[in-house]
């Protein structure tokens, strides 16, 4: 019987495996209706939120607490997709979507593991700690360096701006926002410098 229960828990924990590999396959909405070529995948967003979480100097934050609420945070889409404010699904139906796919998905993770994963998604969702707060800065945070790394690429300086406007007023924590200057200080050197090239014509 106990050979059975591990046999049934290994097929289950390969399921959670291949469904969460699927976000390696999910592009980012939003560089997609903007016709990015090539746009990121969820994983790619994750990773580096994750990276970002690691990186971390205030020592009021639990490090470990923010690199796992990075990588749980966007999980659900691994079944419900990515979906954007421009898709006109309310809040209240997105977060229902993504908590049955939760739900799913830590079904079939053993107990300890189900309670802690799906906690961990709760804390974000309703931004209940300073950690689920700091981590939703870091979203927003590689959002806009995301956006400034595909102006680069194409060549189009302040093409995405929407992305920079849509986080107005939305960091607070000071190692974030030294973060966010430093961007907008080499983005705004690349935006001039193109002004320029325009209007001498070189």
């Amino acid at each position: 019987m106990a050979a059975t229960t591990e046999i049934t828990g290994m097929i289950n924990m390969l399921k959670f495996m291949k469904l969460i590999g699927q976000l390696k396959r999910v592009p980012r909405t939003g560089w997609v209706y903007r016709n990015v070529t090539k746009p990121e995948s969820v994983s790619d967003h994750m990773y580096r939120m994750a990276m970002m979480s690691l990186t971390i100097t205030d020592p009021t934050m639990d490090k470990d607490r923010c690199i796992k609420l990075a990588l749980v945070h966007d999980m659900a889409e691994c079944i419900v997709g990515d979906i954007a404010p421009s898709d006109n699904i309310s809040k209240a139906e997105k977060h229902q979507r993504e908590e049955e796919a939760m739900q799913h998905l830590t079904g079939l993770l053993p107990d300890g593991l189900k309670q802690e994963i799906f906690g961990l998604w709760e804390e974000y969702e309703t931004q209940s700690s300073p950690e689920s707060r700091m981590v939703k800065e870091f979203d927003l945070l590689e959002m806009i360096l995301q956006a400034h790394e595909y102006e680069e690429l194409e060549g189009t300086p302040g093409r995405l701006q929407e992305f920079f406007d849509s986080t107005n007023g939305r960091f607070h924590h000071p190692h974030v926002l030294e973060l966010v200057r430093t961007l907008n200080e080499e983005r705004g050197r690349h935006v001039t410098k193109t002004d320029e090239v325009k209007n001498t014509g070189k």
